[in-house]
């Protein structure tokens, strides 16, 4: 369906609309953009629909790079993605085990040298019940796909800062630019915010994944 068609008539996608606005955000802090042209873009960035859409946001920026479409992930790259997470959510789960039978274990050496007597190696009464409690909590994590659910979460908490990161600079210029007082109060700011998400100024809350 797509071979006949040029890049400017593919539709862009969410990604594109963010790579877009962080290069805008570039060109207002370097000064080629005034704050006014800035949020007007910001907003027809949002709006936009397809690449070309995206384009004449960028064409009179020097140092603006044109979006290039993604190409379609290959199985074998999802394989991979999906083995990564699994690595990521067993790290979670035995790495501060590992660390505590390390520390645990350096701190007996130190008393079995100091002692000059070989001791009964009592980290294990420690390590033992926990290691079998992990290893049950890890079977039935894999069962029930918990991997993915934390690679989800992380991803949502990283979301989050990254949108509270553009609120905090959004609600900066805009005192800068006398649109907001020096100290605005708790309405004003969720007046303001709810006001930027529907100009398209900044994207909605992201939503917490259904579990």
């Amino acid at each position: 369906m797509l071979e006949g068609m040029g890049r400017e008539q593919m539709r862009a996608a969410d990604e594109d609309r963010r790579q877009v606005g962080d290069q805008l955000r570039a060109a207002l802090e370097e000064g080629r953009l005034t704050l006014t042209e800035y949020d007007e873009r910001l907003q027809g960035a949002y709006e936009a629909k397809t690449y070309a859409d995206l384009d004449r946001l960028l064409t009179d920026l020097p140092n603006a790079a044109p979006i290039v479409p993604a190409e379609p992930a290959a199985t074998p790259v999802a394989t991979a993605d999906g083995h990564s997470v699994r690595t990521a959510w067993l790290g979670h789960i035995w790495v501060p085990y590992a660390k505590a039978v390390v520390f645990f274990t350096v701190i007996w050496a130190i008393s079995w040298l100091a002692d000059g007597d070989a001791d009964f190696y009592w980290p294990v009464w420690v390590f033992g019940p926990w290691g079998v409690v992990l290893l049950v909590r890890t079977l039935a994590g894999l069962a029930k796909d918990e991997p993915r659910r934390h690679a989800e979460e992380a991803e949502h908490r990283r979301r989050l800062r990254e949108h509270k990161r553009d609120r905090k600079a959004l609600q900066a210029r805009a005192i800068a630019a006398g649109k907001l007082p020096a100290k605005p109060t708790k309405e004003q700011r969720k007046a303001f915010v709810a006001e930027a998400v529907a100009r398209g100024d900044l994207p909605p809350k992201p939503r917490k994944p259904a579990t």
